[in-house]
Protein backbone atom coordinates (compact mmCIF):
# COMPACT_ATOMS: atom_id res chain seq x y z
CA UNK A 1 0.00 0.00 0.00
CA UNK A 2 1.03 3.85 -0.60
CA UNK A 3 -0.93 6.09 0.67
CA UNK A 4 -4.10 4.78 0.07
CA UNK A 5 -5.53 2.62 2.92
CA UNK A 6 -7.97 -0.21 3.11
CA UNK A 7 -10.28 -0.95 5.16
CA UNK A 8 -11.78 -3.89 6.59
CA UNK A 9 -15.44 -5.56 6.95
CA UNK A 10 -16.61 -8.91 7.84
CA UNK A 11 -14.48 -11.77 6.68
CA UNK A 12 -16.39 -12.68 3.66
CA UNK A 13 -16.73 -8.71 2.42
CA UNK A 14 -14.95 -7.48 0.37
CA UNK A 15 -12.64 -4.54 1.26
CA UNK A 16 -13.04 -1.44 -0.61
CA UNK A 17 -9.76 0.95 -1.31
CA UNK A 18 -10.03 4.36 0.75
CA UNK A 19 -8.30 7.06 -1.55
CA UNK A 20 -6.31 9.68 0.44
CA UNK A 21 -3.22 11.62 -0.33
CA UNK A 22 -0.40 12.24 0.96
CA UNK A 23 2.10 14.18 -1.29
CA UNK A 24 1.55 17.04 -0.07
CA UNK A 25 1.04 17.87 3.66
CA UNK A 26 0.12 20.78 5.44
CA UNK A 27 1.44 20.79 9.68
CA UNK A 28 -1.76 20.65 11.52
CA UNK A 29 -0.02 21.68 14.79
CA UNK A 30 0.33 25.06 16.15
CA UNK A 31 4.26 25.32 16.18
CA UNK A 32 5.43 25.14 19.43
CA UNK A 33 8.03 27.00 21.65
CA UNK A 34 10.56 26.30 24.71
CA UNK A 35 11.72 30.04 24.46
CA UNK A 36 10.48 33.59 24.90
CA UNK A 37 10.51 35.57 22.03
CA UNK A 38 13.27 38.02 23.71
CA UNK A 39 15.22 34.93 23.80
CA UNK A 40 15.21 34.17 20.61
CA UNK A 41 15.78 37.52 19.52
CA UNK A 42 19.04 37.03 21.93
CA UNK A 43 20.11 33.83 20.20
CA UNK A 44 19.70 35.58 17.11
CA UNK A 45 21.68 38.32 17.69
CA UNK A 46 24.27 36.56 19.45
CA UNK A 47 24.75 34.36 16.36
CA UNK A 48 24.80 37.92 14.19
CA UNK A 49 27.87 38.95 17.00
CA UNK A 50 29.42 35.29 16.52
CA UNK A 51 30.01 35.75 13.10
CA UNK A 52 31.41 39.17 13.21
CA UNK A 53 33.63 39.26 16.13
CA UNK A 54 34.79 35.23 15.78
CA UNK A 55 33.81 34.20 11.87
CA UNK A 56 33.91 31.61 10.47
CA UNK A 57 36.73 29.45 8.71
CA UNK A 58 36.24 29.38 5.42
CA UNK A 59 38.48 26.41 3.47
CA UNK A 60 37.54 27.17 0.35
CA UNK A 61 39.46 30.18 -1.52
CA UNK A 62 36.51 31.15 -3.74
CA UNK A 63 34.44 31.16 -0.79
CA UNK A 64 36.52 33.56 0.75
CA UNK A 65 37.26 35.53 -2.11
CA UNK A 66 33.05 36.01 -2.53
CA UNK A 67 32.47 36.75 1.31
CA UNK A 68 35.46 39.70 0.71
CA UNK A 69 33.96 41.19 -2.62
CA UNK A 70 30.16 41.58 -0.29
CA UNK A 71 32.33 43.64 2.30
CA UNK A 72 32.84 40.81 4.73
CA UNK A 73 36.70 40.78 6.35
CA UNK A 74 39.32 38.30 5.25
CA UNK A 75 42.49 36.71 7.13
CA UNK A 76 43.88 34.76 4.57
CA UNK A 77 46.26 33.44 7.39
CA UNK A 78 43.68 32.06 9.12
CA UNK A 79 41.19 31.51 6.82
CA UNK A 80 38.36 33.26 8.89
CA UNK A 81 35.74 35.24 7.54
CA UNK A 82 33.91 37.68 9.65
CA UNK A 83 30.55 38.51 8.49
CA UNK A 84 28.92 41.20 9.31
CA UNK A 85 25.05 41.54 9.89
CA UNK A 86 24.26 44.03 7.01
CA UNK A 87 25.67 40.79 4.70
CA UNK A 88 23.50 38.35 6.07
CA UNK A 89 20.39 40.65 6.40
CA UNK A 90 21.15 41.04 2.73
CA UNK A 91 20.97 37.76 2.17
CA UNK A 92 17.84 37.14 4.36
CA UNK A 93 15.79 39.50 2.15
CA UNK A 94 16.75 37.59 -1.09
CA UNK A 95 16.24 34.65 -0.01
CA UNK A 96 13.06 33.22 -1.50
CA UNK A 97 10.25 31.97 1.64
CA UNK A 98 8.87 29.78 -0.30
CA UNK A 99 9.44 27.20 -3.85
CA UNK A 100 8.51 23.91 -5.34
CA UNK A 101 10.91 21.48 -6.20
CA UNK A 102 9.60 19.45 -9.45
CA UNK A 103 9.26 16.02 -9.41
CA UNK A 104 9.16 13.65 -12.90
CA UNK A 105 5.15 13.78 -12.29
CA UNK A 106 3.38 17.40 -11.76
CA UNK A 107 1.60 15.46 -9.05
CA UNK A 108 4.55 14.71 -7.13
CA UNK A 109 5.67 18.64 -7.18
CA UNK A 110 6.87 19.36 -3.67
CA UNK A 111 6.36 22.48 -1.86
CA UNK A 112 8.96 23.99 0.23
CA UNK A 113 7.86 26.48 3.00
CA UNK A 114 6.94 26.64 5.85
CA UNK A 115 3.45 25.11 7.44
CA UNK A 116 4.47 22.41 4.34
CA UNK A 117 5.74 19.40 5.83
CA UNK A 118 7.65 16.42 4.08
CA UNK A 119 8.95 13.19 5.15
CA UNK A 120 12.40 11.20 3.97
CA UNK A 121 14.13 7.70 5.00
CA UNK A 122 17.73 8.16 6.72
CA UNK A 123 19.92 9.18 4.84
CA UNK A 124 24.15 8.59 4.55
CA UNK A 125 24.46 5.84 6.10
CA UNK A 126 28.01 3.75 5.44
CA UNK A 127 25.77 0.10 6.64
CA UNK A 128 22.87 -1.45 5.95
CA UNK A 129 21.13 -4.13 8.00
CA UNK A 130 18.27 -6.48 7.67
CA UNK A 131 17.13 -10.00 9.63
CA UNK A 132 18.41 -11.96 7.26
CA UNK A 133 21.66 -10.93 5.76
CA UNK A 134 22.90 -8.64 9.00
CA UNK A 135 24.77 -5.36 9.48
CA UNK A 136 27.15 -5.06 6.47
CA UNK A 137 28.65 -2.12 4.37
CA UNK A 138 25.97 -0.79 2.64
CA UNK A 139 25.98 -1.69 -1.79
CA UNK A 140 24.15 -0.13 -4.31
CA UNK A 141 21.78 -2.60 -4.21
CA UNK A 142 20.48 -1.86 -1.01
CA UNK A 143 20.44 1.59 -2.18
CA UNK A 144 18.03 1.20 -4.80
CA UNK A 145 16.24 -1.36 -2.49
CA UNK A 146 15.71 2.23 -0.54
CA UNK A 147 14.71 3.51 -3.56
CA UNK A 148 11.92 1.47 -4.36
CA UNK A 149 9.91 1.65 -1.00
CA UNK A 150 10.30 5.26 -0.67
CA UNK A 151 8.92 5.55 -4.16
CA UNK A 152 5.81 2.66 -2.79
CA UNK A 153 4.91 5.13 0.14
CA UNK A 154 3.26 8.16 -0.66
CA UNK A 155 4.40 9.41 2.94
CA UNK A 156 7.43 9.72 1.73
CA UNK A 157 7.73 12.67 -0.37
CA UNK A 158 11.15 13.00 -1.60
CA UNK A 159 14.57 10.78 -1.73
CA UNK A 160 17.36 11.22 0.27
CA UNK A 161 20.51 9.60 0.01
CA UNK A 162 19.69 6.53 1.88
CA UNK A 163 23.07 4.60 2.18
CA UNK A 164 26.33 4.69 0.54
CA UNK A 165 26.72 2.43 -1.83
CA UNK A 166 30.54 1.71 -1.01
CA UNK A 167 30.58 -0.98 -3.81
CA UNK A 168 31.05 1.62 -6.34
CA UNK A 169 33.95 3.75 -6.36
CA UNK A 170 33.51 7.15 -5.23
CA UNK A 171 34.42 9.13 -8.71
CA UNK A 172 31.32 6.59 -10.69
CA UNK A 173 29.45 6.93 -7.46
CA UNK A 174 27.08 10.06 -7.97
CA UNK A 175 26.61 8.10 -11.46
CA UNK A 176 25.36 4.65 -10.55
CA UNK A 177 23.49 6.66 -7.31
CA UNK A 178 21.53 9.49 -9.05
CA UNK A 179 20.77 6.66 -12.42
CA UNK A 180 18.65 4.38 -9.54
CA UNK A 181 16.83 7.52 -8.65
CA UNK A 182 15.98 8.80 -11.80
CA UNK A 183 14.72 5.22 -13.14
CA UNK A 184 13.04 3.62 -10.02
CA UNK A 185 11.25 6.82 -9.34
CA UNK A 186 9.17 9.79 -10.04
CA UNK A 187 9.99 11.51 -7.08
CA UNK A 188 12.43 14.71 -5.98
CA UNK A 189 15.90 12.93 -6.72
CA UNK A 190 18.78 14.01 -4.02
CA UNK A 191 22.14 15.27 -5.47
CA UNK A 192 25.39 15.18 -4.62
CA UNK A 193 27.36 18.44 -3.94
CA UNK A 194 31.03 16.74 -2.98
CA UNK A 195 32.50 18.83 -5.93
CA UNK A 196 31.65 21.35 -9.03
CA UNK A 197 32.65 18.39 -11.03
CA UNK A 198 29.61 15.65 -9.81
CA UNK A 199 27.34 18.63 -8.97
CA UNK A 200 27.33 19.30 -12.49
CA UNK A 201 27.17 15.75 -13.69
CA UNK A 202 24.29 15.51 -11.14
CA UNK A 203 22.49 18.42 -12.53
CA UNK A 204 23.17 17.26 -16.35
CA UNK A 205 21.55 13.78 -15.52
CA UNK A 206 18.49 15.17 -13.82
CA UNK A 207 18.34 17.43 -17.11
CA UNK A 208 18.30 14.96 -19.79
CA UNK A 209 16.03 12.78 -17.58
CA UNK A 210 13.23 15.73 -16.52
CA UNK A 211 13.29 16.46 -20.64
CA UNK A 212 14.28 20.06 -19.39
CA UNK A 213 16.37 22.81 -20.81
CA UNK A 214 19.74 24.39 -19.63
CA UNK A 215 17.50 27.83 -19.13
CA UNK A 216 14.49 25.73 -17.52
CA UNK A 217 16.84 23.77 -14.87
CA UNK A 218 18.71 27.06 -13.71
CA UNK A 219 15.03 29.01 -13.48
CA UNK A 220 13.61 25.80 -11.44
CA UNK A 221 14.36 23.52 -9.01
CA UNK A 222 14.32 20.12 -10.08
CA UNK A 223 16.66 18.51 -6.93
CA UNK A 224 17.82 19.22 -3.53
CA UNK A 225 21.04 18.53 -1.59
CA UNK A 226 22.43 18.61 1.74
CA UNK A 227 25.10 20.98 3.18
CA UNK A 228 26.83 20.22 5.98
CA UNK A 229 29.19 23.00 8.30
CA UNK A 230 31.97 21.15 10.11
CA UNK A 231 31.06 22.73 13.98
CA UNK A 232 32.40 24.39 15.34
CA UNK A 233 32.36 27.65 13.16
CA UNK A 234 34.00 25.93 9.81
CA UNK A 235 33.25 25.15 6.33
CA UNK A 236 35.11 22.75 4.38
CA UNK A 237 35.67 23.13 0.91
CA UNK A 238 33.29 20.37 -1.01
CA UNK A 239 30.67 21.87 1.06
CA UNK A 240 31.54 25.40 0.50
CA UNK A 241 31.76 24.32 -3.48
CA UNK A 242 28.42 22.58 -2.66
CA UNK A 243 27.01 25.79 -1.63
CA UNK A 244 28.07 27.50 -4.52
CA UNK A 245 26.99 25.28 -6.87
CA UNK A 246 23.57 24.29 -6.54
CA UNK A 247 23.10 28.38 -5.64
CA UNK A 248 24.44 29.54 -9.41
CA UNK A 249 22.42 26.47 -11.05
CA UNK A 250 19.24 27.47 -8.99
CA UNK A 251 19.10 24.25 -7.36
CA UNK A 252 18.04 23.93 -3.67
CA UNK A 253 20.59 23.20 -0.84
CA UNK A 254 20.09 22.55 2.80
CA UNK A 255 22.15 24.24 5.21
CA UNK A 256 22.29 21.89 7.95
CA UNK A 257 24.60 22.32 11.13
CA UNK A 258 25.63 19.48 12.68
CA UNK A 259 25.85 20.20 16.65
CA UNK A 260 26.43 18.10 19.22
CA UNK A 261 25.65 19.58 22.66
CA UNK A 262 28.83 19.18 25.03
CA UNK A 263 30.80 17.95 21.70
CA UNK A 264 30.97 20.21 18.74
CA UNK A 265 28.78 22.83 20.43
CA UNK A 266 28.14 24.16 23.80
CA UNK A 267 26.49 21.84 26.33
CA UNK A 268 23.38 24.17 26.97
CA UNK A 269 20.66 23.82 24.38
CA UNK A 270 20.65 27.83 23.90
CA UNK A 271 24.11 27.91 23.36
CA UNK A 272 24.36 24.97 20.89
CA UNK A 273 21.47 26.77 18.98
CA UNK A 274 23.18 29.95 18.81
CA UNK A 275 26.08 28.07 16.99
CA UNK A 276 23.77 26.51 14.71
CA UNK A 277 22.11 29.52 14.15
CA UNK A 278 25.27 31.23 13.17
CA UNK A 279 26.95 28.77 10.56
CA UNK A 280 23.37 28.53 8.74
CA UNK A 281 23.13 31.77 8.81
CA UNK A 282 26.73 31.83 6.63
CA UNK A 283 25.83 28.95 4.61
CA UNK A 284 22.70 31.03 3.98
CA UNK A 285 24.68 34.33 3.60
CA UNK A 286 26.86 32.50 0.80
CA UNK A 287 24.39 31.11 -1.32
CA UNK A 288 22.70 34.41 -1.86
CA UNK A 289 26.22 35.86 -2.41
CA UNK A 290 26.41 33.36 -5.49
CA UNK A 291 22.92 33.99 -6.77
CA UNK A 292 20.57 35.98 -4.89
CA UNK A 293 17.34 34.73 -4.63
CA UNK A 294 18.63 31.55 -5.17
CA UNK A 295 16.15 28.60 -3.11
CA UNK A 296 18.20 27.67 0.19
CA UNK A 297 16.72 25.93 3.55
CA UNK A 298 17.69 26.84 6.86
CA UNK A 299 18.99 23.34 8.70
CA UNK A 300 19.25 22.18 12.31
CA UNK A 301 20.34 18.98 13.36
CA UNK A 302 21.17 19.22 17.19
CA UNK A 303 21.05 16.94 20.22
CA UNK A 304 23.19 16.45 23.07
CA UNK A 305 25.63 13.11 23.80
CA UNK A 306 26.17 10.84 25.92
CA UNK A 307 29.03 12.57 28.21
CA UNK A 308 30.49 9.26 29.47
CA UNK A 309 31.12 8.07 26.19
CA UNK A 310 30.95 10.99 23.59
CA UNK A 311 28.27 8.58 21.73
CA UNK A 312 25.17 10.85 20.43
CA UNK A 313 21.78 10.50 22.06
CA UNK A 314 18.36 10.95 20.23
CA UNK A 315 14.97 11.05 21.41
CA UNK A 316 15.89 12.82 24.56
CA UNK A 317 14.40 15.57 26.27
CA UNK A 318 17.16 18.15 25.18
CA UNK A 319 17.01 17.04 21.17
CA UNK A 320 13.30 17.46 21.22
CA UNK A 321 13.60 21.33 23.19
CA UNK A 322 16.85 21.79 20.63
CA UNK A 323 14.10 21.15 17.23
CA UNK A 324 11.74 23.12 18.50
CA UNK A 325 13.76 25.99 19.55
CA UNK A 326 15.26 25.77 16.21
CA UNK A 327 11.96 26.11 14.80
CA UNK A 328 11.28 29.44 16.40
CA UNK A 329 14.84 30.51 14.90
CA UNK A 330 13.46 29.19 11.16
CA UNK A 331 10.50 31.49 11.99
CA UNK A 332 12.40 34.74 12.83
CA UNK A 333 13.53 34.21 9.07
CA UNK A 334 10.66 33.04 7.67
CA UNK A 335 12.81 30.81 5.46
CA UNK A 336 11.37 27.09 5.24
CA UNK A 337 13.74 24.53 7.04
CA UNK A 338 14.72 21.08 7.55
CA UNK A 339 14.90 19.01 11.08
CA UNK A 340 15.26 15.24 11.59
CA UNK A 341 14.34 12.79 13.64
CA UNK A 342 17.06 10.64 15.30
CA UNK A 343 18.11 6.96 16.83
CA UNK A 344 20.93 5.77 18.69
CA UNK A 345 19.80 2.52 19.05
CA UNK A 346 21.50 -0.57 17.39
CA UNK A 347 18.97 -2.64 16.53
CA UNK A 348 15.10 -2.34 15.65
CA UNK A 349 14.00 -2.50 19.80
CA UNK A 350 11.57 -0.40 22.16
CA UNK A 351 14.54 1.72 22.07
CA UNK A 352 15.02 2.56 18.84
CA UNK A 353 11.02 3.16 18.32
CA UNK A 354 11.23 5.50 21.30
CA UNK A 355 14.08 7.47 20.23
CA UNK A 356 12.37 8.10 16.47
CA UNK A 357 9.48 9.03 17.36
CA UNK A 358 9.65 11.16 20.04
CA UNK A 359 12.75 13.11 18.05
CA UNK A 360 10.32 12.87 15.14
CA UNK A 361 7.26 14.55 17.30
CA UNK A 362 9.84 17.56 17.91
CA UNK A 363 10.45 18.09 14.68
CA UNK A 364 6.68 17.87 13.76
CA UNK A 365 5.34 20.37 16.45
CA UNK A 366 8.58 22.79 15.63
CA UNK A 367 6.95 23.23 12.34
CA UNK A 368 9.45 21.76 10.36
CA UNK A 369 9.18 21.64 6.34
CA UNK A 370 11.52 18.95 6.06
CA UNK A 371 12.11 15.81 8.42
CA UNK A 372 14.96 13.82 7.54
CA UNK A 373 15.92 10.13 8.68
CA UNK A 374 12.37 9.90 9.78
CA UNK A 375 12.48 5.80 8.99
CA UNK A 376 14.95 3.72 8.89
CA UNK A 377 18.01 5.32 10.43
CA UNK A 378 20.01 3.10 13.46
CA UNK A 379 23.16 3.95 15.57
CA UNK A 380 23.11 7.38 15.26
CA UNK A 381 22.71 7.28 11.58
CA UNK A 382 25.59 4.28 10.84
CA UNK A 383 23.01 2.07 9.84
CA UNK A 384 19.78 1.99 7.99
CA UNK A 385 17.50 -0.78 8.88
CA UNK A 386 15.02 -2.15 6.12
CA UNK A 387 12.93 -3.60 8.44
CA UNK A 388 13.04 -0.27 10.99
CA UNK A 389 12.26 1.39 8.07
CA UNK A 390 8.79 -0.59 7.90
CA UNK A 391 8.35 0.09 11.13
CA UNK A 392 8.84 3.32 11.50
CA UNK A 393 6.32 4.35 8.11
CA UNK A 394 3.48 2.95 10.60
CA UNK A 395 4.66 6.59 12.69
CA UNK A 396 5.08 8.23 9.16
CA UNK A 397 1.94 7.31 7.71
CA UNK A 398 0.29 8.36 11.31
CA UNK A 399 1.20 11.92 10.91
CA UNK A 400 0.55 11.87 7.44
CA UNK A 401 -3.29 11.05 8.95
CA UNK A 402 -2.83 13.86 11.41
CA UNK A 403 -2.90 16.06 8.46
CA UNK A 404 -5.61 15.34 6.76
CA UNK A 405 -8.93 16.64 8.07
CA UNK A 406 -11.31 15.58 10.30
CA UNK A 407 -14.68 15.73 9.48
CA UNK A 408 -17.28 17.20 12.01
CA UNK A 409 -20.63 17.51 10.19
CA UNK A 410 -23.46 16.18 10.91
CA UNK A 411 -23.15 12.58 9.96
CA UNK A 412 -19.83 12.38 11.47
CA UNK A 413 -21.53 13.79 15.00
CA UNK A 414 -23.55 11.00 14.49
CA UNK A 415 -26.83 11.78 16.38
CA UNK A 416 -28.79 9.23 14.42
CA UNK A 417 -25.70 6.62 15.34
CA UNK A 418 -26.61 7.65 19.26
CA UNK A 419 -30.20 7.42 18.76
CA UNK A 420 -30.01 4.36 17.03
CA UNK A 421 -28.08 2.47 19.69
CA UNK A 422 -29.84 1.90 23.07
CA UNK A 423 -28.09 1.89 26.59
CA UNK A 424 -25.97 -0.84 27.10
CA UNK A 425 -25.33 -2.03 23.17
CA UNK A 426 -22.51 -1.92 20.77
CA UNK A 427 -21.65 0.37 17.85
CA UNK A 428 -20.35 -2.82 15.39
CA UNK A 429 -23.69 -3.07 13.56
CA UNK A 430 -25.20 0.55 13.72
CA UNK A 431 -26.21 1.57 10.06
CA UNK A 432 -23.74 4.66 10.81
CA UNK A 433 -20.53 2.33 11.33
CA UNK A 434 -21.56 0.10 8.27
CA UNK A 435 -21.40 2.93 6.15
CA UNK A 436 -18.40 4.33 7.18
CA UNK A 437 -15.81 2.11 8.24
CA UNK A 438 -15.02 0.12 5.09
CA UNK A 439 -13.49 3.26 3.90
CA UNK A 440 -12.51 5.30 7.26
CA UNK A 441 -10.79 2.49 9.26
CA UNK A 442 -6.91 3.01 9.06
CA UNK A 443 -5.33 -0.41 8.86
CA UNK A 444 -1.43 -0.11 9.96
CA UNK A 445 1.11 -1.39 7.79
CA UNK A 446 3.02 -3.22 10.72
CA UNK A 447 1.04 -3.52 13.91
CA UNK A 448 -0.84 -6.90 15.19
CA UNK A 449 -4.30 -6.30 16.65
CA UNK A 450 -5.23 -9.64 17.82
CA UNK A 451 -5.85 -11.34 20.82
CA UNK A 452 -2.67 -13.31 22.26
CA UNK A 453 -4.06 -16.26 20.85
CA UNK A 454 -4.66 -15.98 17.50
CA UNK A 455 -1.01 -14.02 17.77
CA UNK A 456 0.26 -17.28 18.49
CA UNK A 457 -1.76 -19.41 16.38
CA UNK A 458 -0.08 -17.44 13.49
CA UNK A 459 3.17 -18.01 14.71
CA UNK A 460 3.75 -15.24 17.15
CA UNK A 461 5.67 -13.19 15.11
CA UNK A 462 6.75 -9.68 16.11
CA UNK A 463 6.69 -6.19 13.89
CA UNK A 464 9.64 -7.13 13.01
CA UNK A 465 9.56 -10.55 11.41
CA UNK A 466 6.97 -8.65 9.76
CA UNK A 467 8.16 -5.69 8.55
CA UNK A 468 11.07 -8.39 6.99
CA UNK A 469 8.03 -9.91 4.82
CA UNK A 470 6.67 -6.59 3.78
CA UNK A 471 9.87 -4.85 2.38
CA UNK A 472 11.30 -7.87 0.56
CA UNK A 473 7.58 -8.22 -1.45
CA UNK A 474 7.59 -4.63 -2.42
CA UNK A 475 10.87 -4.88 -3.60
CA UNK A 476 9.99 -8.44 -5.38
CA UNK A 477 7.05 -6.98 -7.28
CA UNK A 478 8.27 -3.29 -7.72
CA UNK A 479 7.79 -1.71 -10.80
CA UNK A 480 9.51 1.44 -12.04
CA UNK A 481 7.25 4.30 -12.88
CA UNK A 482 7.22 5.00 -16.75
CA UNK A 483 10.10 7.04 -17.88
CA UNK A 484 10.75 7.76 -21.60
CA UNK A 485 12.81 4.97 -23.21
CA UNK A 486 14.94 7.72 -25.06
CA UNK A 487 15.39 9.69 -21.83
CA UNK A 488 17.23 6.75 -20.50
CA UNK A 489 19.08 5.76 -23.25
CA UNK A 490 20.66 9.52 -23.30
CA UNK A 491 21.43 9.50 -19.63
CA UNK A 492 23.14 5.93 -19.70
CA UNK A 493 25.27 7.20 -22.90
CA UNK A 494 26.04 9.99 -20.87
CA UNK A 495 27.09 8.38 -18.08
CA UNK A 496 29.13 6.14 -20.60
CA UNK A 497 30.42 9.07 -21.67
CA UNK A 498 31.73 10.78 -18.22
CA UNK A 499 32.97 6.89 -17.19
CA UNK A 500 35.07 6.65 -19.59
CA UNK A 501 36.77 10.51 -19.29
CA UNK A 502 37.34 9.13 -16.05
CA UNK A 503 34.75 10.54 -14.14
CA UNK A 504 34.38 13.10 -11.20
CA UNK A 505 36.34 12.70 -7.55
CA UNK A 506 34.73 14.45 -4.60
CA UNK A 507 36.90 16.90 -3.11
CA UNK A 508 38.47 16.79 0.38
Amino acid sequence: MTGARRGRRGKDAVAQRREVDYRRLRNPFIPQTVFSEDSVEAIHQTALRVLEELGMKVLLPDARRRFRLSGALVDEDTMIVRIGRDIVEAALRSAPRAFAVRGGLKERDVPIELGALTFQVGAGSPNTTDIVRGRRPSTLRDFADLVRITQHYDALQMLSLGVEAQDVPTHLRHYAVLRAQLTLSDKVPYAFARSAMQARDCHEMIRIVRGASEDEFRATPYCMTVINTNSPRQLDIPMAQGIIDFAEAGQPSIVTPFCLMGAMAPVTVAGALTLSHAEALAGIALSQIARPGAPVCYGAFASNVDMRSGAPAFGTPEEVKANIGAGQLARRLGLPWRCAAGCAANVNDAQAAHETEMSAWGSVLAGATIVKHAAGWLEGGLTVSFEKLITDIEMVQTFAELCLETPADDGAIAFAALAEVPPGGHFFAAAHTMERYQTAFYEPIVADWSNFGKWTERGARDATQRAHDIWTRIVNEFSPPPIDAARIEELDAFIAKRTEAGGAPPVS
